[in-house]
């Protein structure tokens, strides 16, 4: 007997332990499935971000809209976020955060999609004219007291084909695609980190969302490097002849081939979704089994009563759940200090997120670095000294031991000394000498207004066409709007035109030679503003180190101020006030402001205004930091008065090093990979830059 006994035992052992390995292997293919739908979703939103300013000029749309497109992710996150964090738990886990996959990934399907419905871009409005024109007729040259006829389109020609024309609006599906994506993202992070969460051996969460986390940043740096090519490539490259290609990425007209990176980020995020539809939605310990196994041989008549009894308190549970939720959010909004904490980062955030979006534009317009140089050299610069600012905000908290009100002293020297570090930008700023905008046509005068400024005796009787967006670069290192309104009469080359002689309007200062040239495209920016460029490329690094140092702390001050029951409500009704006010606002109304410092709009073929050619770069400079700043300021204010609160809040209790430490350094290591991208607005890019 006892030999066969021993046989029985051995034999349940082995698939036991058959079922372990399986269950272990189960969490390692959803942990390796988990770590490439973060790359996939990072890499759709930095993409996003670094194709904005090309989509705002294909389709011909101001800033504010281009904002408006932007923040529709967080619209469409917001819709379905609370459905799924809650209903998602209790459903297969991996299979919806598979579908959700595949939904982001045909959500950035989507948005690529316009470009194969439009027609070819036209990045001056000379290209209007017909395709077998001679390309140099298209380029405006001074005509003395001669009568042109003016590239008007007649009105059923514009009213016929303004459908597939960037001034249209496609751009709405752009914004579709975006908000799909942002639905398909939500069930990602929540229910990943909870099944994490459930079946990780114990005490090893912490481990495996490190390696996550750490996985993740995979995503930024391939964002940051496509990003970077496809912005060089030509928008249409495949369907022109690129040799007839005028303009260059450096081109405040350039439009890069932004729809291949939502092609790409769009199959790697459905490809991501594949091996979720293959996983389990539990992985059961064999005790688990074994016990639901015994079970089921029990009387049916008590199963049936168990059941009922159940269902019975589920529905008086669901009764009290509504009631308990409402308390427990009234309880977190009379918390002064969570409320104060949620102001703060508000505006703090939405400095940030605003900055964020229109970075890129910035170092363009400013530098007169193309989009391609912004986002590689931000990018590269950027990823080293946010990791590093994290690690080392993490490790000040484990080695000092902080205690609460430490953890805010830190978080407030952090956001103080980026704030201080941010306001040397105000002195990096560029002038843009622009003839007709900015100087009079002779270049010889500062105007108070670019607004119809009056024509100067050099082409005053060239009968130009000031809608037009042509820029030549004189010798005397102005930019001219076109060859016409520099009086240039003359063009070299039949091809590829690149140079315009007999300028009259362009005089070089101490030169005798008045048959003055000027080239194709803007001027270049001076020495002066080349060393400001790399005085702010270390500004970025330095203000996002700080940032980041101060970002664990933060996200401990969501929720180490109310009740240890109310963590989770804390961190997502924080999570939802972010992403609404700010995720989804700032870009807007940050875009609405640079707007107004546009001296120049391009026309589309629809006879409307279109995305501007050329900014103000003083104003641009002042209102782009200015309105962060703004924002911050009163930040900083509110951060000091939390401290004090806090410090009465706990004092005798909270003011030196923690009692129980060792809850304090479990909770740094823990608390911030679980809940860091639940109250970012941007999951994934915004940790990418300190803007």
């Amino acid at each position: 007997m006892d030999q066969n006994n021993h046989l029985n035992d051995t034999a349940e052992e082995e698939p036991s332990g058959k079922r372990k390995t399986r269950s272990c292997n189960g969490f390692k293919v959803f942990l390796a499935a988990l770590s490439f739908s973060y790359i996939s979703k990072i890499l759709g939103g930095i993409l996003m971000k670094s194709s904005l300013t090309h989509i705002e000029r294909r389709f011909e749309i101001s800033s504010s809209v281009a904002g408006l497109i932007d923040g529709s992710f967080e619209v469409g996150n917001l819709f379905v976020i609370v459905f799924v964090s809650y209903f998602g738990s209790k459903l297969h886990r991996p299979r919806i955060i598979g579908i959700g996959c595949f939904i982001m990934g045909m959500g950035s399907i989507l948005t690529a999609l316009p470009h194969f419905f439009m027609g070819y871009y036209k990045y001056s409005k000379e290209d209007n004219i017909a395709p077998s024109e001679n390309s140099t007729s298209s380029l405006s040259t001074c005509l003395i007291n001669q009568d042109i006829l003016r590239n008007r389109t007649s009105p059923e020609i514009i009213e016929k084909g303004c459908e597939k024309e960037p001034g249209s609006h496609m751009w709405i599906y752009v914004l579709m695609g975006n908000m799909i994506r942002g639905i398909g993202e939500s069930p990602i992070v929540p229910l990943g980190i909870s099944y994490i969460d459930d079946f990780a051996a114990e005490g090893q969460s912490s481990f495996y969302l490190g390696i996550l986390n750490t996985v993740a940043m995979v995503g930024p740096i391939t964002g940051f490097l496509l990003a970077s090519q496809f912005a060089k490539m030509y928008v249409d490259i495949g369907y022109v002849d690129l040799s007839s290609i005028r303009i260059t990425p450096k081109d405040s007209t350039w439009v890069g081939a932004w729809w291949l990176g939502f092609l790409v980020s769009g199959l790697v995020s459905i490809i991501s979704s594949i091996p979720f539809f293959f996983l389990s939605p539990k992985l059961n310990k064999p005790q688990t089994e074994r016990k639901v196994s015994t079970s089921s041989h029990g009387p049916k008549t008590n199963g049936e009563r168990n059941q009922t009894a159940t269902l019975t308190n589920h529905m008086q549970k669901g009764a009290e759940n509504i009631t308990g939720f409402f308390q427990a959010l009234k309880s977190i909004l009379t918390n002064n200090l969570y409320v104060l904490c949620l102001f703060l980062h508000l505006l703090h955030l939405s400095g940030f997120i605003g900055s964020l979006t229109y970075v890129f534009k910035y170092v363009e317009q400013q530098f007169g670095r193309s989009i391609s140089e912004a986002n590689f050299i931000l990018g590269i610069i950027n990823i080293p000294s946010v990791a590093t600012g994290i690690f080392i905000g993490g490790l000040i908290i484990k080695k000092f031991k902080l205690s609460l009100v430490g953890i805010a002293k830190l978080c407030f020297c952090s956001i103080g000394l980026g704030f201080l570090v941010q306001l040397v930008h105000f002195t990096l700023i560029c002038e843009k000498p622009v003839a007709g905008l900015t100087l009079t046509y002779d270049g010889n005068h500062p105007v108070e207004s670019h607004i119809n400024v009056p024509l100067s005796y050099c082409n005053s009787d060239c009968n130009c066409d000031d809608s037009h967006w042509e820029p030549v670069c004189g010798d005397n290192g102005i930019t001219y709007v076109t060859p016409c309104l520099a009086g240039c009469k003359s063009l070299g080359g039949i091809k590829n035109p690149k140079v315009f002689y007999n300028c009259s309007c362009v005089e070089v200062t101490g030169s005798q030679n008045r048959n003055n040239s000027a080239h194709l495209g803007e001027c270049p920016r001076n020495d002066d503003c080349r060393r400001k460029f790399h005085i702010y490329l270390v500004i970025q690094v330095l203000q996002c180190f700080l940032f980041a140092t101060g970002s664990i702390p933060s996200t401990l001050l969501i929720f180490k101020n109310v009740q240890p029951e109310l963590k989770s409500l804390a961190v997502g009704f924080h999570s939802l006030t972010i992403r609404l006010l700010g995720g989804i606002l700032a870009p807007i109304y940050f875009g609405a402001l640079i707007d107004r410092a546009c001296m120049k709009w391009s026309i589309t073929s629809c006879g409307k205004k279109g995305a501007c050619r050329i900014y103000d770069s003083v104003l641009y400079g002042y209102s782009f930091f200015g309105l962060s700043t703004v924002l911050r300021a009163p930040s900083l204010i509110l951060f000091a008065v939390f401290i004090s609160l806090m410090k009465k809040k706990y004092q005798g209790k909270d003011t030196n090093a923690s009692e129980n430490g060792g809850k304090v350094l479990d909770e740094t290591t823990l608390e911030p990979l679980n809940n860091n991208r639940d109250f970012i607005p941007s999951p994934g890019t915004n940790s990418t830059f300190c803007t």
